[in-house]
């Protein structure tokens, strides 16, 4: 192995258990704060959202430590999850909705910054090269 590959594999488990926490989170003592990245445009109940993508997170998280073989497959869906859940970052942000000690406009705007760094670590973690 590598130190490439090494890296890459040390970077996809600790995303991994990001993913898990995370979700462990939503589904446990951060639901309210999860429940503020929730767009009102949402045609579902904010918390089922909550719980559903929490349980995504999980899956995923199990997943990426879980299913070394799949990882590209799912790095890609873990590269789309998080894209798909920026609206959220972005709702929180317009709307000035305090969660996660993102009590000001500025904090909320340098939080929307890591969700691409997400999404390439997502990818660079579970690709070979």
């Amino acid at each position: 192995m590598t130190s490439s590959s090494a890296a890459r594999t040390v970077g996809r488990v600790l995303l991994g258990a990001a993913l898990v926490f995370a979700g462990t989170s939503h589904l446990t003592f951060a639901r309210k704060d999860f429940r503020a990245q929730v767009p009102e445009w949402v045609p579902l109940d904010v918390d089922t959202v909550v719980v559903l993508s929490g349980v995504a997170e999980i899956a995923l998280g199990t997943a990426l430590v879980a299913l070394p073989k799949k990882k590209e497959a799912v790095g890609s869906v873990a590269a789309a999850f998080f894209t798909a859940i920026f609206p959220g970052n972005i709702s929180q942000w317009l709307h000035r909705r305090d969660a996660f000690g993102l009590d000001s406009d500025g904090k909320r705007a340098v939080r929307l910054l890591f969700q691409p760094l997400l999404v390439a670590w997502a990818i660079w973690s579970t690709r070979a090269k």
